[in-house]
């Protein structure tokens, strides 16, 4: 599958010239036009993919299914993924949010129970770390800060919990498994909501890892949080200008470039971040039906991974048949 999207547009602006009385005209380039192709393949028919992960060592990838929990992996160049963690593996039943940390382990989550850590070389698990309490909870997605820390976001209870690379040691040398802490209440921040309505979704950290970025989907609003304790601006509904980030799911962060996935719209955008990450400016959107409810997406070798999970072909947003195969798409230009 490849598809272009037309895109140009030329601008031309004149200018008043008051010493001559005369006008030029200057031409405003055209931004690259679009093309959204297949990366690789997904092994299976009910995959519906959620997560995807790169790791900056090799180049490889890791997408989770979130009907099965299965993860596959990618290297550069392939044009199918492999298993590499079958479904149920552990008892997971679903992989959605996935990172790769500097150590070289896996963070895969269960948004059913919280979030596994494996050794990458050995497909070992390394710890588990288990969602408590009684009430409803969807851990959905996670980013680790250069400290090494995992923050991840629970789409049905405004908090964000953190596992610290001690905590994974200590967890690891103690029967692997441990309970998920509340780092951050964010219940006087969100706006007002449904009961059931999923809130946090994706997050990402700056380079510095001085603060996240966390998207609600549910109103479309994006919030700063500071990693430091006691700081003297720990959580702030960021100010955002062009558009909002309604139905936001995934998000990576480059520098001072934002980019999120927009499920139920099939969207895409690129945001400039400014103000310390307290502003964003969209820079450019990418809406089209080829990206098939795009849950999330990742920078790796310039190019733009999205994954195309199906969801409402017959998975958790609506009934039907997927096109097959399953994919996880580029998207150049964006």
């Amino acid at each position: 599958m490849f598809r272009t999207i037309s895109t140009i547009a030329t601008a031309v602006a004149c200018t008043a010239v008051a010493a001559c009385g005369t006008a030029t005209e200057a031409t405003i380039a055209s931004p690259p036009a679009i093309h959204i192709g297949t990366a690789y393949e997904l092994p299976g028919d009910r995959v519906y993919p959620e997560g995807i992960a790169v790791d900056p060592r090799t180049g490889d990838t890791y997408v989770g299914s979130y009907a099965n929990g299965a993860v596959y992996r990618a290297t550069p160049g392939t044009a199918r993924a492999e298993i590499f963690l079958p479904e149920g593996t552990d008892g997971r039943k679903t992989a959605n949010g996935l990172k790769v940390d500097a150590a070289g382990r896996l963070w895969v989550i269960d948004s059913t129970a919280g979030v596994a850590v494996y050794d990458i070389a050995s497909r070992a698990l390394i710890a588990r770390f288990d969602i408590t309490g009684a009430g409803p909870s969807l851990v959905n997605d996670l980013a680790i800060t250069p400290d090494g820390s995992a923050y991840l976001t629970d789409s049905l209870r405004p908090v964000v919990y953190r596992v610290t690379p001690e905590q994974v040691t200590a967890a690891a040398a103690h029967g692997g498994k441990a309970d998920l802490t509340t780092q951050f209440d964010l219940s006087t921040t969100i706006s007002p909501h449904a009961p059931d309505a999923f809130t946090l979704n994706g997050i990402v950290c700056d380079d510095s890892g001085r603060y996240l970025l966390i998207v609600d989907m549910n109103t479309g609003e994006l919030y700063r949080v500071a990693t430091a304790a006691n700081s003297p601006d720990p959580v702030r509904k960021v100010t955002m200008r062009g558009a909002d980030l309604k139905h936001g799911d995934g998000l990576e962060l480059h520098g001072s470039t934002l980019w999120a996935a927009q499920n139920a719209s099939n969207t895409i955008t690129r945001w400039q971040i400014t103000d310390d990450g307290a502003t964003v400016e969209l820079e450019r959107t990418v809406t089209d039906a080829s990206l098939r409810i795009p849950t999330t997406l990742v920078r790796s070798n310039d190019r733009t991974l999205v994954v195309s999970s199906q969801f409402d072909k017959g998975g958790p947003m609506g009934p039907g048949t997927p096109t097959m195969p399953f994919a996880v798409l580029t998207v150049d230009g964006i």
